[in-house]
């Protein structure tokens, strides 16, 4: 699947005259989900991956919790492109297509408040426990390696990405998106049909902000630190502290804030003062 493409475009510079030159363009097509046959969500996506991505959803949704609950991810195929995807679950999962919605928790029109959300979202995911530590000096090198992963976005400058790191900062999978939330999917559902659950010793980081729902989706693959290049959301930040997650936020050039569980973190003694500890 092409995931970018190239164009001719018109490029100028101040003191130059305007000239046409070739340019590469990150893809960004639909992607429906079908659960049994029927449709239960349509995201804006980069091709590829899309088997992981379907798995990823469903299980931040809580439709599926481990491998096994999964009988069969199949596109549909069409005469155009396959835009389609069509899963098929075991005998013994319950799901009630009636309410199944992507922004069950995290729609703004949803009626819930940012505290009924949380609640909503630990009824099917538990807040974690402590034991897993990460040294501070691991996590200001995975940006670097977050932008080494990030290999259509080299060229095209048009994709988020998402990244799971094990408790030594190697990569375990790395995936690139037009959508921050559908890279997160991806890099869940590779987890999950790898057998890989829970990650429990492992960081998820992404590109960009920290909204609540990749908080929420980190916790639904069990991933106790979550960290992104750029600020949090409030209710990121209220969620990781419910859900006993720690969050880091502005990850770059050596430097953190750290908004929840600052003690999965091991500070240099002599550097203490120099990293930007913020409680919510």
């Amino acid at each position: 699947m092409r995931q970018s493409e190239r164009q001719s475009i018109l490029r100028w510079e101040e003191g130059l005259a305007p000239r046409e030159a070739p340019d590469e363009l990150a893809v960004e097509e639909p992607l429906e989900i079908r659960l049994l046959g029927r449709s239960v969500m349509v995201t804006m996506r980069t091709p590829g991956h899309d088997q992981e991505l379907a798995a990823g959803f469903l299980l931040s949704e809580g439709v599926i919790r481990d491998r096994a609950e999964l009988r069969r991810i199949r596109p549909v195929l069409r005469k155009s492109a396959c835009n389609v995807i069509n899963v098929g679950l075991a005998p013994r999962v319950a799901v009630d297509l009636a309410s199944l919605s992507r922004h069950v928790f995290a729609s703004s029109s949803c009626g819930l408040c940012g505290k009924a959300t949380i609640e909503a979202v630990h009824g099917k995911f538990p807040p974690l426990e402590a034991g897993f530590e990460v040294p501070a000096g691991l996590l200001a090198s995975l940006p670097q390696r977050l932008l080494d992963s990030q290999r259509v976005f080299e060229r095209t400058g048009g994709l988020h990405a998402a990244v799971v790191f094990d408790a030594e900062g190697e990569i375990v999978v790395a995936r690139e998106d037009v959508g921050r939330h559908n890279a997160v999917d991806k890099v869940l559902g590779h987890a999950l049909l790898g057998g890989l659950l829970p990650l429990e010793r492992h960081v998820l980081m992404v590109s960009g902000r920290a909204s609540f729902e990749i908080v929420q989706k980190a916790l639904s693959a069990r991933i106790p630190v979550v960290a992104a290049v750029s600020a949090p959301s409030s209710l990121a930040v209220e969620f990781a502290h419910e859900s006993s997650q720690t969050l880091v936020g502005f990850l770059r050039n050596g430097r953190m804030n750290v908004y929840s569980q600052p003690e999965r973190i091991r500070f240099p003694a002599a550097r203490k003062a120099t990293v930007e500890l913020l409680r919510a």
